[in-house]
């Protein structure tokens, strides 16, 4: 038996999957005003090409740390459709659609459908702005894939008043007017000069030789906070001189200076428009959600006190420790002046409030000789952890707040986690198990930035979990589509690997009714650090197959590692029981760490991906204190041009707690991802659970900053 103590003191395809307009205006109903309030404040307006910026250039300005900003704009024969993240307070990441309105995909593309470009931008503060100095930024725009709009610039922004000032230096689309010659020139004869290709015609490569590379332009303009609050004003000079237009569409410049206007009708929704190249209109919305603020008052029940009168039985404490306490308890024992609960968290996101409120429960019901509390905590039969409270230190904080220091600084955690160790004592009561649950809902799936346009199908989703033990359970979801338009789905990637991914088209428009999930899956603690994982039947919308999962996860450590192992069959495409002919090997070894830096989860997977081809996905992501969970991921392969976009893949994807958006707590949560193209290379199965996930309570962090919801 080894025992682990710590004390609390210390410190997906490309389709938009979810209920996207749904969780956008429920995010508007509970996010504040951000940090710093987006209305008549400079320099936090989006750009043409999204990002913060004027109109056509960037600045070196951030949005406030956890935005997330969504923009459309149009200036013919452009329309931009963009989406924006803020991570940091020092980087800024996104990508959009560019839509040329005079430019085709081509008959064996797409028919009449225009052309649709697809681009991912970046942006590095280097130094923040003081007294006497700008604030100075490094960006690349246009970094991976087809590079038609690709550019690096240096922006330096510095704030008067109600002026800010910007001059920048472009490379690239922003610098084609070519106002300076390269200062790298005098490293390399190579940096005058700009490759034609720089991310190759199928896109999905990083455009590496082409950075700073070429002659470069001046850019820059002002920005006027006007004495009424929500209106900016904008003059702008470009670095562009459209000239050298992609798809060769050359654009008439009468002017190099833009004129626009910023008009912000609430803190989250903006109006542009503009009057650029000296012959051309713009116009523009965005709309700000601050994903680090998110919150919701909640309407939870009230937690029950001290002096509560006690339960006639334990049952009715087991009940009520669900209710108030959100915890589901397996069972409750007496050992001399211990009373240990063991149960599932299944309502509040911190452990601290259900322990909080269970103490409290507690209480009013132990007898005398109970001096502490134990709460282990286990997720699917997996025990995780075990919190200990000082009965006495925690009720004396509960009636004073002058004695919460000594009930914190009491609290502890350990890890004796071999199996059965906790089934001694006396039982006082031991849950009957909860066998059958399901749900009924609607669900949107959607499609955009392909050839094909906007796609969409609305369903009904049925969901259902049978539980034949505490480790093993049967699930699964049919839906049903109540509305679609993917009879205007037509586009077939090109490519010479196994279409594991390409037949999405046929899978989403064979039959209105799929089973898109059925498995068995079975968990076990097999001691120390050790979880495993096993699961067998449909896995997913596209295959079926059967797998498992080894997690070693030492107890609050920020690092963990994982191994899958998967063989999978491809299902036929109208989603029944019927399979294909296609099958395969495929599974990843996967390390998770907690760099330290901004609070940034790494997972580093090397593997087999379905289409046989080897490579590493890099997946990074930030949580914040509100739950919302940021990440962006790329994937390298041996697929090479079969790949279909060169050798990597890449996508963003927005994690977000339900407990944000309604008003009782909740640890359920919706997530939306987007992946630029749907092709056959670096793709992964979908697993519907991860070891990692599942064993989060493992870690400690976050504990001691969330204390103070004991007392909610």
């Amino acid at each position: 038996m080894s025992e682990t103590n710590a004390s609390f003191g210390s410190r997906p395809n490309h389709r938009l999957k979810g209920l996207t307009p749904c969780v956008l205006l429920l995010a508007t109903a509970a996010a504040p005003a951000l940090a710093e309030g987006l209305a008549g404040q400079l320099g936090t307006g989006q750009s043409d090409f999204g990002g913060v910026g004027l109109m056509q250039t960037p600045t070196a300005r951030m949005s406030p740390e956890g935005t997330m900003s969504v923009s459309w704009s149009r200036t013919q024969p452009y329309r931009r459709y963009n989406v924006f993240f803020q991570p940091t307070e020092w980087f800024e990441g996104g990508f959009r659609y560019v839509e040329v309105e005079n430019r085709l995909f081509g008959k064996s593309i797409a028919g009449q459908r225009a052309y649709l470009d697809k681009g991912f931008d970046m942006k590095l503060r280097l130094l923040q702005e003081t007294r006497y100095w700008p604030q100075l930024a490094v960006g690349f725009r246009d970094v991976g894939g087809t590079t038609l709009f690709g550019a690096e610039y240096l922006a330096a922004s510095k704030r008067w008043h109600d002026l800010d000032f910007t001059l920048g230096l472009g490379w690239g689309y922003l610098g084609n007017h070519s106002d300076v010659s390269s200062p790298f020139g005098w490293i390399d004869a190579r940096f005058d000069e700009r490759p034609l290709r720089a991310g190759g015609d199928q896109g999905g490569e990083f455009a590496l030789d082409a950075l700073f590379r070429g002659p470069m332009a001046l850019f820059g303009g002002v920005e006027w906070q006007t004495p009424w609050q929500p209106l900016v004003l904008q003059l702008e000079l470009e670095g562009n001189d459209y000239a050298n237009e992609p798809r060769d569409n050359d654009q008439g410049r009468d002017s190099r200076l833009n004129l626009g206007a910023r008009l912000a009708l609430t803190d989250n929704l903006e109006l542009q428009a503009g009057w650029q190249r000296g012959n051309t209109a713009m116009a523009g919305v965005s709309y700000h959600i601050d994903l680090a603020g998110l919150r919701q008052v909640k309407n939870d029940p009230p937690p029950m006190p001290l002096d509560a009168p006690p339960r006639e039985s334990w049952a009715e404490v087991a009940d009520e420790l669900e209710r108030n306490a959100g915890m589901r308890v397996t069972s409750i024992r007496q050992e001399g002046r211990d009373l240990r609960v063991t149960a599932e968290p299944v309502t509040f996101r911190h452990l601290t409030q259900s322990e909080g409120r269970a103490g409290r429960i507690l209480h009013t019901q132990a007898g005398p000789e109970v001096e502490t509390f134990r709460f282990r905590w286990q997720e699917r039969g997996m025990p995780l952890r075990e919190d200990v409270h000082d009965r006495a230190a925690f009720a004396a904080a509960g009636r004073s707040a002058e004695h919460e220091m000594a009930h914190r600084h009491g609290i502890y955690s350990h890890a004796r986690l071999v199996p059965g160790s906790g089934e001694y004592g006396e039982v006082l009561h031991l849950a009957d198990p909860r066998r059958f649950q399901w749900n009924l809902g609607p669900r949107l799936d959607q499609n955009f930035g392909g050839p094909d346009g906007y796609l969409y199908r609305l369903m009904a989703a049925l969901g259902a979990e049978y539980r034949t033990d505490a480790n093993g359970w049967f699930s699964g979801q049919v839906t049903a589509t109540l509305l679609d338009n993917l009879d205007n789905y037509e586009y077939i990637a090109e490519s010479r690997l196994p279409r594991v991914r390409t037949f999405i088209g046929d899978y989403l428009s064979e039959s209105s009714v799929g089973i898109e999930n059925l498995q068995y899956t079975r968990t076990a603690h097999l001691g120390g650090s050790w979880y495993a994982m096993g699961y067998g039947g449909l896995l997913e919308m596209m295959f079926a197959g059967t797998g498992g999962e080894l997690l070693y996860r030492p107890f609050d450590s920020p690092i963990a590692l994982g191994a899958d192992l998967n063989w999978v069959r491809q299902r036929d495409f109208d989603q029944g029981f019927g399979l294909r002919d296609y099958d395969t090997w495929t599974g990843h070894l996967t390390a998770y760490v907690e760099t330290g830096i901004e609070d940034v989860l790494a997972k580093v997977s090397v593997g087999r991906y379905l289409a046989g081809d080897y490579g590493g996905t890099l997946d990074l992501s930030r949580e914040f204190d509100s739950g919302v969970r940021i990440g962006a991921w790329g994937t390298w392969t041996d697929a090479g041009d079969d790949f279909g976009e060169g050798g990597f893949d890449k996508g963003l994807y927005l994690s977000m707690p339900l407990d944000a958006f309604f008003t009782r707590s909740s640890r359920d949560r919706a997530a939306i991802a987007w992946q630029p193209l749907t092709r056959d290379g670096g793709a992964m199965l979908g697993r519907r659970y991860s070891l990692y996930e599942l064993t989060r309570e493992r870690r400690l962090e976050g504990y001691w900053e969330a204390y103070p919801r004991t007392w909610d």
